[in-house]
């Protein structure tokens, strides 16, 4: 299994290293909706990572967020998104990343988080434990919300659809030390994952914004699930994580608020 992550971590250090050297040229950024961006280099970025996995693994299955597929004959499926934080990039605000996720199946067996701007490489396999540059990482031990730093995210149709995530954010805020909104859904999993962050919450994602992060919270010590407590399900697009130690208060808290 460990030339799958080998690959997956060429495609995604090239990939970075690619957007690194575009971020302050002239973008082409278009509208796929009110506030959901994408740019040329998004489609630059997918097409590299896509490249690169085709040469090793031509059978493999491929779906990216800008459009990029390949129903191959395989049991395996890479997940990507070639920028994660693309609102981000096209301000300059630095962070945003790279995410591939490989599943066999419906089981994550290989992920990876880029994050160019800080060169750390969030890393990890099925049964393997989860690293970043090579260390291995653990989630936090906070144990009370109250001192815990959350993140979470708000979805494309927030202006439009009455089901968003502002109630929850207002409760976690007055349960948790702080709530962060950073813009990039795959970081802040791989933040979980290594105790920056002690729980995450966001739904109407799609399964390439989580795949990598959450095979990264579970092997490092952490739990993902739905908002209910139940196994969550990567093409729902709905997300718990946390250090484990807070998740059935967050649960508690999301049943509450939202019925």
């Amino acid at each position: 299994m460990r030339e799958f992550l080998d690959v997956a971590v060429k495609a995604a250090r090239e990939a970075g290293s690619f957007l690194l050297g575009t971020r302050n040229s002239s973008l082409v950024i278009e509208k796929k909706g009110m506030v959901d961006l994408v740019t040329d280099a998004d489609r630059k970025s997918e097409k590299l990572i896509r490249d690169i996995i085709k040469v090793e693994f031509p059978n493999h299955r491929f779906i990216a967020e800008e459009g990029t597929s390949a129903r191959g004959d395989s049991e395996y499926k890479w997940l990507v998104d070639p920028l994660d934080g693309t609102t981000n990039y096209a301000h300059g605000f630095p962070i945003w990343c790279v995410s591939i996720g490989l599943l066999k199946g419906n089981d994550i067996i290989a992920g990876c988080v880029y994050n160019p701007s800080l060169d750390e490489c969030f890393t990890a396999e099925a049964g393997s434990g989860a690293f970043v540059n090579g260390q291995r990482i653990r989630v936090s031990q906070t144990a009370n919300l109250d001192d815990c730093l959350l993140a979470t995210g708000f979805p494309y149709d927030i202006r439009t659809s009455p089901d968003d995530n502002l109630k929850e954010f207002t409760a976690f805020y007055k349960k948790a030390q702080a709530v962060r909104r950073a813009g990039a859904a795959a970081l802040d999993l791989a933040y979980v994952a290594c105790g920056r962050l002690d729980g995450f919450w966001e739904f109407k994602l799609s399964p390439w914004d989580i795949a990598a992060g959450i095979l990264l919270v579970k092997e490092a010590g952490g739990k993902v699930t739905s908002y209910s407590g139940d196994a969550y399900d990567v093409h729902k697009g709905q997300i718990l994580a946390s250090n484990e130690l807070i998740h059935n208060d967050m649960v508690r808290i999301l049943k509450k608020v939202r019925g």
